[in-house]
């Protein structure tokens, strides 16, 4: 009942979702059918999880708790930073792009690495046997004792100025990671670097002053994630999904905490980025609501994603068939296939 009542309110995101899901059953359906193959493609989703156990078997010095904020910016490089590092210098080998530098490449990996390290409070907390701790000691020892009190319903203002105070030291790599996404020329190779980042900074918008990371999992709408993907063409895209989120941040802002005023610098900093770019096309990624819809039609919409998009034959005819079925109803939930019935049926 979640995905349809998301879709009952974001009906817009209906048809990038289900290009999406189209388009991941076709990679599946690509994968090579050799046992080898297959194990490999398997083991990729679950190898991250994995790592948690190589690292508890790991020394004292390599196995503790982060402390400091450079602890923090390191552990981040090594794990992320480092992967930019290398990507930017294969896009350059590739003779696609030209060479970024190191401090740029950097932030866009700590970028990600850090949101995630935010995102997976609870999860990390508590991980069995031994709790995986990556938020920084200087900073969550300002608002308790220990790492693991922020679960507990008692300590929830305390929380969540921790929470927005890791926000608010993120969002210092976005201005990098726009100078970076601006420099890009090969549209398969920015879209590759722009999606995660704009997934990076819209979750960092739905964790910020939010609660709820310390008692499930906060995470961005699958719509939303798929129109992300569908309509993520240019940095005028980035800019205006930048700016969207950072504006929802800003509108978060509690006048009490603790750093509501570094947090509202980053933000605007962020803003003026984007704003003076002369590109910015702010598209309503995360706020639009259409009040355009009935029972009857988001019923259909979700029988339709639900019960077609399981056949497994005729794969073909069923992907042309559900994207032809799914544009229909988007343009009801829309208002908009009498406009488009008007056009045909009148036009000059």
């Amino acid at each position: 009942m979640g995905m349809l009542r998301a879709m009952v309110a974001h009906p817009e995101e209906v048809y990038p979702m289900v290009k999406l899901k189209l388009a991941s059953d076709r990679i599946r359906r690509q994968i090579p059918a050799e046992p080898h193959w297959a194990f490999s493609y398997s083991m990729l989703q679950k190898v991250s999880r994995s790592f948690a156990l190589v690292i508890q078997q790991l020394g004292p010095q390599l196995r503790d708790a982060v402390e400091s904020i450079d602890d923090y910016d390191e552990y981040c490089h090594y794990v992320a930073g480092l992967v930019g590092l290398g990507l930017s210098k294969l896009f350059h080998a590739s003779g696609s792009e030209e060479l970024a530098s190191d401090n740029l490449s950097n932030s866009m990996g700590l970028f990600l690495q850090k949101t995630n390290i935010i995102r997976d409070y609870l999860e990390d907390i508590n991980e069995i046997p031994k709790s995986r701790m990556f938020w920084p000691r200087q900073i969550w020892s300002k608002y308790a004792d220990k790492l693991e009190d922020f679960k507990n319903p008692e300590n929830s203002t305390k929380a969540v100025e921790c929470l927005n105070d890791l926000v608010t030291n993120s969002l210092i790599h976005a201005e990098d990671c726009l100078q970076y996404m601006s420099a890009l020329k090969d549209l398969a190779i920015f879209r590759f670097c722009a999606i995660p980042q704009i997934m990076a900074i819209g979750t960092l918008a739905l964790c910020y002053n939010n609660v709820e990371v310390f008692r499930g999992v906060v995470k961005m709408r699958r719509g939303l994630t798929a129109k992300i993907i569908d309509q993520t063409n240019s940095m005028s895209d980035v800019y205006g999904a930048f700016y969207e989120f950072s504006s929802l941040i800003k509108s978060k802002i509690d006048g009490n905490d603790p750093n509501a005023n570094l947090t509202r610098k980053h933000v605007e900093a962020i803003q003026k980025a984007c704003g003076s770019s002369g590109l910015l096309n702010t598209r309503g990624l995360h706020m639009h609501k259409s009040n355009r819809h009935t029972t009857l039609l988001d019923s259909a919409s979700y029988l339709i994603f639900t019960v077609v998009g399981r056949l497994d034959v005729w794969s073909s005819v069923r992907d042309g068939f559900l994207l032809f079925l799914m544009l229909v109803v988007n343009m009801f939930l829309q208002g908009r296939v009498l406009a488009a019935l008007w056009s045909v049926l009148f036009r000059s």
